[in-house]
């Protein structure tokens, strides 16, 4: 199958493109290499550096004919996405509109769309949260992945496209960027490794869903063949607080420095974790990972380099 990944040279991105290659699966990436790094990208995948708004991209759509487009390319900032809404929607709201008008003029058979699960609910009702929860997005950010979740449901309403949506939860793994806004798997692993204090917000007793990157990647292999007009939760259904991550990276890097504790961060949701029936039931995928075998697989590959 011919598959174009989005975002491709990304963090999740790069081991979605992994994870079909290894399926044996003809891939192309298109990548800005704003925030991707050309060394995530598998040698055996096509890599075009061009930003989906740039006209080249109607070209490697016409002329590569992907089966199925896979879309991760987006702004994934919350704090830009607030500093610039406009910027926010452009990329996550207009950038999925043109990937959707796209795959319609050239005849792609599915869209795969990377939602957020943890800002489209906004502060949860009620815990775990299923995807019938109100939509009540607390950020720039999460709205405008809510606006790509109404585009591709448009286009297959009103142009047949097939579609799988995935709202994710807080994914960490090797190649997360430890720098700027990163998840705090990366940023506290960066840290220990380099013999520095890791700072805490708050009491640390906030509670999330932490997901290992590969069984994100396992979700989006199994929505090739499956999950057409699906939108589903992709996390684990178990909450870990900050401070339980704080003490299994010490464990696995050998840290002994206590940490800071910081105030909490402005407008975070305290706890949040997602019910994942829905992609058990139609795809039959659950994660496989622990989170004590995820953690020591991101050190092992953070040490690595």
């Amino acid at each position: 199958m011919r598959i174009l990944v989005t975002g491709g040279a990304g963090f999740i991105g790069s081991h979605i493109v992994d994870a079909y290659l290894e399926a044996g699966h003809e891939v192309a990436v298109v990548d800005n290499l704003s925030t991707g790094r050309r060394s995530n990208v598998n040698r055996d995948a096509r890599l075009y550096e061009v930003d989906i708004h740039a006209r080249e991209f109607e070209r490697i759509v016409a002329d590569f004919r992907p089966e199925v487009i896979n879309h991760h390319a987006a702004q994934a900032s919350v704090k830009v996405g607030q500093a610039d809404p406009v910027h926010d929607l452009e990329v996550n709201g207009g950038g999925t509109a043109r990937v959707c008008a796209l795959a319609l003029q050239y005849g792609v058979r599915k869209v795969i769309y990377a939602s957020s699960g943890g800002t489209v609910y906004g502060e949860p009702e009620r815990l775990p949260v299923t995807e019938d929860h109100p939509i009540a997005p607390r950020s720039n950010y999460g709205t405008s992945k809510y606006v790509g979740e109404l585009y591709v449901e448009l286009a297959r309403r009103t142009g047949g496209l097939q579609f799988t949506t995935f709202r994710y939860g807080n994914a960490y793994g090797p190649r997360q960027d430890p720098h700027g806004e990163a998840g705090v798997v990366a940023i506290f692993t960066g840290l220990m490794l380099a013999g520095q204090p890791c700072t805490i917000d708050g009491d640390g007793e906030q509670r999330k869903d932490y997901l290992y990157v590969g069984d994100i990647a396992r979700a989006n292999l199994l929505a090739l063949e499956a999950g057409d007009g699906l939108v589903a939760n992709i996390g684990t259904g178990i909450g870990t607080t900050v401070n339980e991550i704080w003490r299994t990276l010490s464990d696995a890097t050998g840290n002994t420095i206590p940490p800071r504790h910081g105030p909490p961060r402005p407008g975070d949701v305290r706890n949040f974790w997602l019910d994942c029936t829905r992609a058990r039931d139609a795809l039959g995928w659950q994660p496989l990972v622990t989170f004590e075998e995820g953690i020591r697989r991101t050190v092992d590959a953070f040490r690595a380099g």
